[in-house]
């Protein structure tokens, strides 16, 4: 008769088989059989309720060590660049195991906080107790929230600085890290709603004092979860780097190239040179820095790049795509220095038309770093002692040459928004001096014009050539999105033509008639809002917003991965690869077998880093306003919805929030068809392009929310309806639904006028 195992026994099987350990397995190994069954699933138990074993389904696990397949977190790399992660459940006694995440070449890479499938290896001798694999990529980090904690005796509270949050989070004592009563803290959910209906988070990191005058763009990038750290090994690689020689590459140095950027900025990865032509045409020629010597597939240098995707740009800071020893120093053109760039000479006929382009790989030397002010003053005819021995070598023929390109860009109708960018102008201590309009120039749009022709030479080589690239992809506005332009643009008595093929020079023809008035602003912003978002892919769907049928992205691979992509593909198809320590600098295979993955990832990190762009500057100018509580304001409707509308202020650009339930003293409807807030008492009517005067109630700049009173709209003050909570008869169901069509019918008489 067989012998039933000891426990020792089951559990020196369990510890020896982590991939065969159900029950079944058990049995068959000890030939347990029959009714010996039930005297072996006593002993399974027994271990289970002692703590030895724990069950899974229907296996069995040494609970002191993890299973040979488990769900793991990545942790953000350590001082080495080694890349560990953390079981999300453990449920032995000891420590937490150290988990080492070795990836592999063909391995998609993954950021701190995501979570994945993987196959654990038990070693010894090391400082870690497992090594793990991707099996299959999970999804994204949990829910994390940034908020101000309130501590009290049970733990504490936090409460959410996102503007969309509103309901505050519960934090258990074990779960506070520490962190004091008014600390700006970083948590992640930690289970489901408690008895008060309030969600459980722990708190993962804690950020400081939120009324620092520098927090504001800190609490964008950790609300965000931008990488704002490089790891010491890919600083280490950065700064090893030397600087790139001759070999294998052109002689560029003697071409009259200049770099024309922002007076403030720290890297130059696009200089530009031009020269005029008997025929009337010109040469233009832009080269790029060339990062791809540098920053080589595989490297930790690339895999970081891969993670963050491109640079994120705030009033007080840059967070990089890559290290400084590259992004302002060996990858940056600066004057009189030496840079190895990938070039493309092109062109033109005195249309302004490309007819012929050609890419090179060379080392250049440029005579000026321009600021744009700085060049358009020489243009106009004010040079300064830097610009004026370049005003007929190189000036001269840059305008030259932009005034072609202007004229082909005018036959193109691209679209033609003119949306003035705020400027936020700091003091040395981190507060807002001032808010200020950047001044459009035409040194700007020359720039402009000349990246926008060397991308559209890359992508119609790659493409000519056969070779993988990524597009920069704009598809056309569905119809519901137009049709809601098309309610703006009647409503401000302009109008968008129907029942045709759509057209850039449509929306031209628009923004056009809206030139000059008190809607253009509106006008050129709702035009905005109706486009898709553009985005990456593998394949050429056009780009609608520049009327291009072929684009990418190659002039800015200091701080975009997408370019370094195309640096790559181009570098393949020249055949200019190979070289330093035999490790090619083009287009990888692993590069190339996860392209869409690359494209998907690097959209979603542009999205990202506009997403906290954008709360940096709410905040910033509440911050700016919040001295000016109580003050009257003018301004526009600019976007309705049911919980109220919300207003661009003149002098600043900020959108604040008229709350529906504190206008006037009537109950208003919500129209979405004609985008309006109808009174029920007055038929007063609120729509987009409405010329208000508010007062400012409140400025909360942890959020960056502005909420505001309305006093006058379109130059009337408020008609006075019923006051709220007095008795009185409410408008029927049918009285309210016929002000609603009158109103609409009202609207449509306007419009034929």
């Amino acid at each position: 008769m067989t012998r039933i195992p000891s426990k020792q026994q089951i559990m020196d099987w369990v510890a020896d088989h982590p991939d065969a350990n159900s029950k079944r397995d058990i049995a068959k190994a000890f030939g347990v059989k029959g009714a010996q069954r039930i005297e072996l699933k006593r002993l399974l138990k027994e271990l289970e309720s002692d703590g030895q074993l724990e069950r899974r389904r229907r296996h069995y696990l040494d609970a002191e060590k993890l299973p040979p397949v488990t769900v793991l977190e990545l942790l953000a790399p350590d001082g080495s660049g080694d890349l560990f992660a953390h079981p999300l459940e453990w449920r032995g006694e000891g420590p937490m195991p150290r988990i080492l995440y070795t990836p592999r070449r063909t391995d998609p890479a993954l950021g701190r906080g995501e979570r994945f499938l993987a196959r654990l290896v038990e070693v010894h001798g090391e400082d870690h107790q497992y090594e793990a694999r991707l099996m299959r990529r999970i999804s994204a980090s949990p829910h994390r929230i940034v908020g101000i904690f309130r501590k009290d005796t049970e733990g504490g509270r936090i409460v959410p600085i996102d503007k969309g949050q509103d309901k505050e989070w519960r934090v258990r004592a074990d779960a506070t890290l520490g962190a004091e009563s008014g600390e700006l803290v970083q948590a992640e959910q930690a289970g489901p709603k408690n008895r008060l209906g309030l969600k459980l988070a722990r708190i993962v990191d804690r950020l400081g004092d939120p009324s620092a005058p520098r927090a504001v763009s800190l609490i964008a990038i950790h609300q965000h979860g931008i990488p704002d750290e490089f790891p010491d090994k890919v600083i280490a690689e950065a700064e090893a780097q030397t600087p790139a020689t001759m070999k294998g590459r052109e002689d560029l140095r003697d071409l009259p190239l200049v770099t024309i950027d922002p007076s403030d900025a720290r890297d130059h990865d696009d200089a530009v040179g031009a020269q005029i032509e008997d025929d009337g045409g010109a040469t233009i020629w832009v080269a790029i820095a060339d990062v791809a010597h540098y920053v080589r597939p595989g490297s930790a240098l690339d895999r970081e790049a891969w993670t963050r995707g491109n640079s994120t740009y705030f009033p007080d800071r840059v967070v990089p795509m890559l290290p400084e020893a590259l992004s302002a120093d060996l990858c940056s053109l600066h004057e009189d220095q030496d840079r190895p760039v990938i070039a493309v000479r092109m062109r033109l006929d005195a249309q302004g038309n490309k007819i012929s382009h050609n890419f090179h790989r060379g080392m250049m030397n440029s005579r000026a770093s321009l600021a744009y002010g700085q060049a358009q003053d020489a243009a106009d005819g004010k040079p300064d002692a830097q610009t004026k021995p370049l005003l007929d070598s190189v000036i001269g023929p840059l305008w030259h040459t932009y005034g072609l390109l202007r004229d082909a860009r005018a036959r193109r109708q691209p679209l033609d928004l003119d949306l003035p960018e705020r400027r936020i102008e700091l003091t040395p201590d981190g507060r807002v001096a001032s808010v200020n309009f950047r001044e459009r120039l035409d040194a700007h749009r020359l720039i402009e014009e000349f990246m926008v022709l060397a991308n559209v030479a890359a992508a119609e080589e790659l493409t000519r050539r056969q070779r993988p690239l990524l597009f920069r992809v704009h598809e056309e506005p569905s119809l519901e999105k137009m049709e809601a332009l098309r309610e703006v643009a009647q409503a401000s008595g302009f109008t968008l033509a129907k029942g045709q093929v759509l057209h850039t020079s449509h929306l031209n023809r628009l923004l056009a008639q809206s030139e000059g008035t008190d809607f253009d602003e509106l006008i050129n912003i709702s035009t905005l809002r109706s486009m898709t978002q553009a985005y990456y892919h593998p394949e050429n769907f056009g780009h609608f917003g520049l009327a291009l049928k072929s684009y990418a992205h190659f002039t800015s691979p200091i701080r975009r991965y997408s370019d370094l992509i195309v640096h790559r593909a181009l570098i393949t198809a020249h055949g200019w690869g190979g070289g330093r320590g035999g490790t090619s600098d083009g287009l990888s295979e692993g590069d190339m077998e996860r392209l869409s993955e690359t494209a998907i990832h690097i959209s979603e990190t542009e999205r990202r880093s506009m997403a906290a762009e954008r709360d940096t500057t709410d905040r910033y100018l509440a911050a700016y306003l919040a001295e000016r509580v109580g003050t009257e304001m003018t301004g526009r409707i600019s976007g309705i919805q049911r919980f109220g509308a919300f207003v661009r202020l003149d002098e600043t650009g900020a959108d604040g929030l008229l709350p529906i339930r504190d206008l006037g003293r009537e109950y208003f409807h919500f129209d979405p068809d004609a985008q309006m807030l109808i009174g029920a008492d007055t038929g007063l009517e609120i729509g987009i392009g409405q010329r208000v005067t508010v007062r400012l109630t409140e400025a909360v700049p942890v959020t960056g929310g502005l909420t505001l009173e309305l006093l006058e709209l379109e130059g009337k003050a408020l008609p006075r309806g019923p006051q709220k909570g007095k008795r009185g008869r409410a408008p029927g169901r049918m009285t309210t639904q016929a002000r609603l069509s009158e109103v609409r019918r009202a609207a449509k008489r306007r419009r034929k006028r």
